[in-house]
């Protein structure tokens, strides 16, 4: 297994297994280490960090090894932000660590995302609106801050209250979804910023994106319906909506932010599908 990251972490694994342990030094620094291991050889990979170190990771290995045979990703959360495994279990690094040991796997699909510049593949979500206004808030001002930080930037985004439409049409229907929204959400895995339960019927291996909306919803009814989107049950507001898509394609006039597995981008959507159990997770 090859492990992108050093110090205590590493040691601990080269204990149990023949690793190469190895560090990122700059942003995007691990897709460029997986690509390389990969072209050696490697096939089994280990994430320590958080959400962010997993996409590098997962952008490092696709769109070049689809159709090549099923790469595994394991992990070992350290980061501020550790959501995708929170559908397996909220125990964090014991989990991970159990998982390691007992080489529990299991089938994923990785979300591919064609936008003017190029692609990009996730394994957790993507969100714009709202939620992707909140994200940017939070890289710029509480980056270290883990889910306290989210939860300030949450509110901090209140005062800057947009819901603006994003022209899609999902499953090639004939008509855009030209309709202002709070924010959507394109999600794999059920968890964002930690604790907060975006998609509740997201499953990671169904070949389907979960797709949320949530329509112009007034910010005094947001502010009473937060804790609706820690337990999921925020799908049942009269303004949202949710659906299980294949593909999804956009009608973008520019490039919008986008928060996707914990990062903060700016492309303009074009079409969003799914690669259907492209990668072994060890869960």
């Amino acid at each position: 297994m090859r492990l992108p990251a050093g110090g205590a972490a590493a040691s601990w694994l080269g204990q149990h297994w023949r690793v190469e342990p190895v560090e990122t030094l700059v942003p995007g620094h691990a897709s460029e280490l997986v690509r390389s291991a990969y072209e050696r050889g490697f096939r089994k990979f280990i994430a320590v960090g958080g959400d962010g170190t997993s996409y590098e990771i997962v952008n490092g290995l696709f769109p070049r090894v689809h159709g090549a045979g099923r790469p595994t990703l394991a992990f070992l959360p350290l980061g501020t932000g550790n959501s995708f495994l929170r559908d397996f279990s909220d125990q964090g690094v014991e989990s991970a660590i159990k998982a390691l040991l007992a080489q529990r796997s299991r089938t994923c699909d990785v979300m591919r995302l064609t936008h003017k510049d190029g692609l990009l593949h996730y394994i957790n979500l993507l969100s714009m609106g709202f939620s992707a206004d909140v994200a940017t808030l939070r890289a710029r001002r509480f980056g270290g801050w883990g889910e306290l930080g989210y939860q300030l930037a949450i509110f901090l985004s209140l005062a800057r209250f947009r819901r603006r439409p994003f022209p899609l049409r999902v499953n090639r229907e004939e008509s855009l979804d030209r309709r202002p929204c709070l924010f959507l959400t394109f999600s794999n895995s059920k968890f964002t910023g930690g604790t907060m339960m975006i998609a509740p019927q997201a499953e990671i291996n169904d070949g389907l994106i979960e797709y949320v909306r949530w329509g112009p919803i007034s910010r005094v009814g947001l502010i009473r319906n937060l804790p609706t989107l820690y337990d999921g049950t925020h799908v049942n507001h009269p303004l949202a909506e949710r659906r299980a898509a294949k593909s999804v394609e956009f009608q973008l006039d520019e490039p919008v932010d986008v928060m996707v597995d914990g990062e903060v981008l700016s492309v303009q959507c074009q079409r969003l599908d799914v690669l259907p159990s492209a990668l072994n997770v060890v869960v």
